[in-house]
């Protein structure tokens, strides 16, 4: 977890400066460079199956299968030996994601639902690496277990855009790659159990599954996923790590350093014009969206956290208050890199695309600006709160319900 939350944090820096770029360049005397580059066509032929994408659409379906196959093998890992292996610690965080998924998005549509609902799942997302990089600005001023706790509930945030994006922003299904994607995903499972260990013959399927995907009309990103997810959590070796764990350490910092940030400078190219400023301010789109993230996500997190532990179903992160769980929760409202993917599937307008962007960016920057007194609102280190119990040695089990 140490070396994951490390590559989140070092990685929001570049993420962070590939937006910054991306912002710069757009309102250039050279933007028209940007939206040339970016729109600019280029065709991959393979084993006879010709694809056409622009140059933003091979990052955002193609490059970000690796950031999805990191999603993948961290989800596999939390659900076998990490923060959601066991039914009472992975209860905290999912009741937390689900109401930090569910409020925003009623918020939205409550602003913007009769103008553009198909925008409803831009605020339901969190961006782990900037969410995690506010976390190491505020350094060691809230307890350890709130580090632990964001990145569960980010997990859970990640497993609910991904099911939303495979149920709601895809295309019409094609039967016939249905079938192929399936084989793919039956021949992974099929190599595994015969121990085969050559990564060469799961890049292939990685492909193919990839492609099938494409052609089947659900977003290819998925294949990422569910290669993470086939991945086995058993050791490579008598005595070593595990292969999820081997995997994930091998390219995450490829993900974190170099994929994400490509990423942003693609899609964060907006024109900051005082005319389309105005424009958006005055989109639902954009309101919707601010309010999602900035009020939606700390409120639903906090309520359905709060409910789950005075239900006595699970317990609170040992040693924080209340400030610092809306601290939390402010963090999460960070929804930067899977919000500006879900933009790109939610609207063709780009006069609402750029709406979004801008509320997006807007919201990430007012979210990140609250979380962080909130979250240093313990001091220099946090001690047990009044408010909620620590979990002591001698009861490492007993239940936090003070929250």
């Amino acid at each position: 977890m140490r070396d994951f939350l490390a590559t989140e944090s070092a990685g929001a820096v570049l993420l962070a400066t590939g937006a910054l770029l991306a912002l710069v360049w757009a309102n250039s005397p050279w933007s028209a460079s940007y939206t040339s580059l970016w729109s600019s066509n280029a065709s991959v032929r393979i084993a006879g199956h010709t694809i056409t994408l622009d140059l933003r659409h091979w990052v955002n379906d193609a490059l970000m299968t690796v950031f999805f196959l990191v999603v993948g093998l961290e989800i596999k890992r939390e659900i076998t030996t990490g923060h959601l292996a066991t039914r009472r610690a992975a209860l905290l965080p999912i009741a937390a994601a689900l109401g930090g998924m569910l409020t925003p998005a009623l918020i939205y549509l409550a602003i913007a639902g009769r103008s553009a609902p198909h925008g409803w799942a831009i605020p339901m997302a969190t961006d782990i690496a900037l969410a995690v990089g506010i976390l190491a600005v505020a350094g060691g001023r809230f307890p350890p277990s709130l580090r632990a706790f964001l990145l569960a509930l980010a997990i859970v945030d990640d497993i609910g855009a991904i099911v939303i994006i495979a149920a709601f922003y895809s295309a019409d299904f094609d039967a016939t790659w249905l079938v192929g994607a399936a084989a793919a995903v039956a021949a992974t499972v099929l190599l595994r159990r015969c121990g085969v260990h050559a990564i060469l013959a799961y890049v292939v399927l990685g492909i193919a599954l990839w492609i099938s995907l494409h052609a089947a009309g659900i977003h290819p990103t998925i294949a990422g996923v569910a290669m993470g997810l086939l991945a086995p959590s058993t050791p490579r070796h008598e005595q070593t790590v595990s292969v999820v764990d081997h995997l994930e350490h091998a390219i995450h910092p490829w993900s974190a350093y170099l994929i994400v940030p490509i990423f942003a400078v693609a899609n964060s190219g907006i024109e900051l014009s005082a005319q389309g400023l105005k424009a958006a301010f005055s989109s639902a789109i954009t309101w919707g969206i601010i309010g999602g993230l900035v009020i939606g996500k700390p409120l639903g997190i906090l309520i359905t956290s709060a409910a789950a532990v005075r239900s006595g179903a699970a317990d609170a992160p040992g040693g924080t208050n209340r400030v610092q769980m809306l601290g939390i929760g402010s963090a999460a409202g960070i929804g930067y890199t899977v919000a500006l993917f879900i933009t790109e599937l939610a609207f063709t307008d780009e006069v609402r695309r750029a709406d979004a962007k801008i509320g997006i960016l807007v919201a990430s920057v007012l979210s990140a600006l609250i979380a962080y007194p909130l979250l240093s609102a313990g001091g220099p280190r946090s001690r047990p709160s009044v408010a909620v119990s620590a979990v002591t040695d001698d009861h490492p089990h007993g239940p936090d319900r003070q929250m």
